[in-house]
């Protein structure tokens, strides 16, 4: 079937986690300028919402986003993937593993020259070989080049008269309070990778490959990226010596440890003019004239380019930096070093021409940043400034690409609501009084992200000028929950309330505790364990013939899964007394909700979390609120060509509703496998 285009050019400006709730707040507050003209010449429901799929995870609902199918249908139903039994998984990025046909193909066969801009959602490898489809990453959250460039943890400096040596401590701290003085410093310590929070989720021990992940919430998942650990480099601080080939007069010398310790470089604190010390000069060694990086207290850095460590080989690669406090009396030195990012890696660029061609006329592309601990410095001066630098590289490039490659249709994402709100939202209503932030001190970091993303819509609000169709929308958001984490829900395999209940059951000692593996978590004893809660919302029966470890027979398959449901039902939480579960369905029910479909990838039981004990995201319905103006669904707004102006819908637009609605704005065919409508009401001619 042809049927007449609509518009010729379609841009999908995706933005991860961006709250429509949020947003209609925001832009009422007149501090959204950008995203409130996008809304005034286009179509949107009032309150900016998308019904959103379920699970409310990253990789699932954008490959929803870009197949108009259900997660049952695309088969992507977790943020991690099933494996080949039940205490194993791995990441759900991989769009070979995609049964339905992403819109990109579409386009692509159809004749459009078409871009997939880091679409963490059944995008990498490109899903067709048509010259007219070109791929940008999409292998992880986080960043352009992220699950591939990206190495090392981000970490503190802090150089003081009364450190006696240099080291490098690996989580230093739970916080972001690292400590300013540690003994024994002469020391050493290993060095080796040090990956926490986010970088251990996709790319650590449990995330690369097939394992045992089993969680506790407060230490492992999402509840734990709010205090993650923070590596620093700690170093003397003294007056420079004799080895300094130009050092000016009054100049005190520290040591910033790089790769772990395997890369040091010196560096100097200087007087301005006043006599009082407010420079850092970083140097390669003592004997150079100048330095690689001169730096003002307060100033941030991007693109320091240096030596890093990658897999025991010395590779190029690009660092942010921040002084964040030099003492005018020169005793005291702080500052912020991000990730590494390897400069020359193309892997996840096709064609790889691309990489090379950004990186000539817009640079390179920059780290993530993901910084918790209620520390305010930290949270606005390192972590939201970080994605600042994104926001401009990305929209640069984005613009770079359509002025010289002719692209007519664009898939893009970026993740800074996403990654940033991790960090501090679950604190919204508490805050951290101990540490002297307040209520308004969180909402401000929220201001923070949401002006942020306007400048980003904004760079492209020209192109509505252009004869372009933008669509805004998100996978889902984000909640500060009511009551806080339950012990279940999240990413990987949950044990304490599914052992509370007596259905899971762990290796324990003679006295009770809890027998650590080798990787200092604990193990299931599959002798003792009905099911477990593993992937969000899914729950395993540990059924003989299909598990190595079977214990349950397959003829009590459905008893069993009766006990677990109403056992879920009966469950009150112990502070409030009320119930924690708003829903729990078998494996045939569920395709109610898209989550139904065949084993591994869909549980015997699905399950949602009740409003207020939801872990931000991931294991709610996706129509759940929170406390702070917060919500868990996604957004949509569109405008441009095609799109009628300053319109309203009353209708409820569904995920699976933005592809076949792109498809009638450029006139192709629906993906094969779309189970969604084209939001008709908001088209300019009737279809």
């Amino acid at each position: 079937m042809k049927r007449e285009a609509l518009s010729k050019k379609v841009f999908v400006v995706g933005l991860d986690a961006m709250d429509p709730r949020l947003t209609r707040k925001y832009v009422d507050m007149g501090i959204m300028p950008n995203v409130k003209k996008v809304i005034e010449r286009g179509s949107a429901r009032h309150d900016l919402m998308l019904l959103g799929a379920m699970p409310t995870v990253t990789p699932p609902q954008w490959t929803t986003l870009a197949t108009g199918a259900y997660p049952m249908t695309h088969d992507c139903t977790a943020f991690f993937r099933q494996g080949d039994d039940i205490n194993k998984l791995l990441l759900n990025f991989n769009s070979q593993d995609c049964k339905a046909e992403q819109l990109w193909n579409v386009t692509a066969e159809a004749g459009y020259k078409t871009l997939v801009w880091h679409w963490p959602g059944s995008a990498w490898p490109p899903s067709s070989d048509s010259p007219n489809l070109h791929v940008v990453d999409g292998t992880s959250p986080g960043s352009v080049n992220m699950s591939t460039g990206q190495f090392d943890s981000e970490f503190i400096v802090i150089a003081k008269l009364e450190n006696q040596g240099a080291k490098f401590k690996t989580k230093a701290s739970s916080s972001s309070e690292v400590p300013c003085v540690v003994t024994g410093l002469d020391e050493e310590e290993a060095v080796g990778e040090s990956q926490t929070g986010l970088a251990q989720l996709t790319g650590g021990k449990y995330g690369g490959g097939w394992s045992s992940y089993v969680i506790d919430p407060m230490k492992d998942g999402q509840g734990d990226y709010i205090n993650i650990a923070v590596d620093a480099s700690l170093s003397y601080l003294r007056d420079a010596d004799e080895k300094w080939a130009n050092a000016p007069e009054g100049a005190k010398e520290f040591v910033i440890l790089f790769a772990k310790g395997l890369v040091r470089r010196p560096a100097l604190v200087l007087k301005n003019a006043e006599g009082k010390y407010d420079t850092i000069a970083i140097y390669k060694n003592k004997k150079d004239m100048e330095p690689m990086v001169t730096m003002k207290n307060g100033e941030y850095y991007r693109d320091y380019i240096d030596d890093g460590v990658k897999h025991d080989e010395t590779v190029t690669c690009n660092r942010d930096l921040r002084v964040l406090d030099v003492a005018e009396d020169g005793t005291f030195v702080k500052m912020w070093v991000s990730a590494s990012m390897d400069c020359a890696m193309n892997m996840m660029w096709h064609p790889r021409s691309i990489h090379q061609e950004i990186l000539d006329n817009v640079g390179f592309p920059p780290p993530t940043s993901t910084l918790g601990g209620g520390d305010k410095q930290l949270i606005s001066n390192c972590m939201n400034e970080c994605w600042e630098h994104t926001c401009d590289w990305q929209g640069a490039a984005l613009n770079y690409l359509i002025e010289n490659h002719g692209y007519e249709v664009i898939f893009s994402h970026f993740h800074s609501p996403d990654l940033q709100k991790h960090m501090f939202i679950r604190e919204m209503v508490t805050a951290r009084p101990e540490q002297g932030t307040t209520p308004e001190d969180y909402e401000k970091f929220m201001q923070d992200v949401y002006t942020q993303i306007d400048r980003y819509v904004g760079k492209f609000v020209h192109l509505l000028d252009e004869d372009w169709t933008l669509i805004i929308t998100s996978d889902h958001a984000q909640v500060c929950p009511t009551y806080g984490l339950r012990g279940l829900g999240d990413t990987g395999c949950n044990i304490q309330i599914m052992e509370e209940l007596g259905f899971t059951a762990m290796l324990r000692d003679e006295n009770g505790e809890l027998i650590l593996n080798q990787y200092g978590k604990p193990d299931i004893d599959w002798s003792k364990t009905k099911a477990v809660a593993n992937r969000e919302m899914h729950i395993y029966l540990n059924l003989k013939g299909r598990s190595d470890h079977g214990i349950v027979d397959p003829e009590d398959q459905f008893q069993v899964e009766e006990e677990i449901m109403t056992a879920l039902y009966g469950y009150k939480d112990k502070v409030s007394g009320q119930r924690i579960i708003s829903l729990a369905l078998r494996r045939k029910d569920a395709v109610l909700i898209g989550l139904g479909g065949e084993y591994p990838q869909c549980g015997d039981i699905i399950y949602c979390m009740a409003e207020g004990y939801e872990h931000d995201h991931d294991d709610s319905l996706s129509t759940a609120l929170g406390e702070c103006d917060t919500s868990a669904g996604p957004i949509f707004i569109a405008a441009g060509s095609g799109i009628k102006e300053g319109f309203e819908t009353t209708r409820w637009i569904r995920q699976v509703d933005v592809a076949p609605t792109m498809a009638v704005l450029l006139g192709t065919r629906f993906p094969r496998e779309c189970e969604g409508a084209p939001v008709y009401q908001i088209f300019t001619e009737e279809v």
